[in-house]
């Protein structure tokens, strides 16, 4: 299963180093990695996905608290939160193709921020399902290169899952 950590630490070199080299000696793969600045100063926010079971980023999180400069460290899998990825694509847009292309970016909410003869390149933001969900329908088109930032998520105050308010609708919708 995939853990999204958020972790605050203290802004200093070397933090970073720290803990991609404990899952390093764990065994460990982070598969997405956002690193920022927080609303106080010199606090950066970390956000990791990792996969593991709950008993495994259960010792990851006990292991970061004992490093240096780590203030907070918390597994916010399943917290209701705001997750945001931003993707650049490059696609290959010929002419025959190009207003295809344009209708996906429409529909996902892209912006093209580049433009060849023969290719655009397209910014996108949104939650981490939308990124693959558009990546797809790209694909046949031929994508070039593709850039990721890695998931950032806050949790909502609120304590609103609107995942579970989705899936609900939508199940709502099904029956009428």
């Amino acid at each position: 299963m995939k853990h999204t950590l958020s972790v605050l630490v203290e802004d200093e070199a070397g933090v970073l180093s720290r803990i991609a080299g404990l899952f390093a000696r764990r065994g460990f793969n982070i598969e997405s990695l956002a690193v920022g600045p927080t609303e106080e100063t010199k606090i950066s926010r970390i956000t990791m996905i990792v996969s593991g079971d709950n008993r495994t980023v259960e010792q990851l999180t006990k292991q970061l608290y004992k490093l240096i400069n780590i203030l907070k460290v918390q597994d916010i899998t399943n917290i209701p939160c705001v997750e945001r990825e931003l993707v650049l694509v490059k696609i290959q847009a010929l002419k025959e193709t190009r207003s295809a292309i344009l209708e996906i970016v429409n529909i996902f909410r892209a912006r093209v921020v580049d433009i060849t003869s023969d290719s655009l390149i397209l910014e996108v933001t949104g939650d981490p399902g939308k990124m693959v969900a558009m990546e797809q329908l790209l694909v046949q088109y031929g994508i070039i290169e593709i850039a990721r930032t890695g998931k950032i998520s806050l949790t909502r105050t609120s304590n609103v899952n609107t995942e579970f308010l989705r899936h609900s609708l939508i199940k709502e919708a099904a029956i009428y």
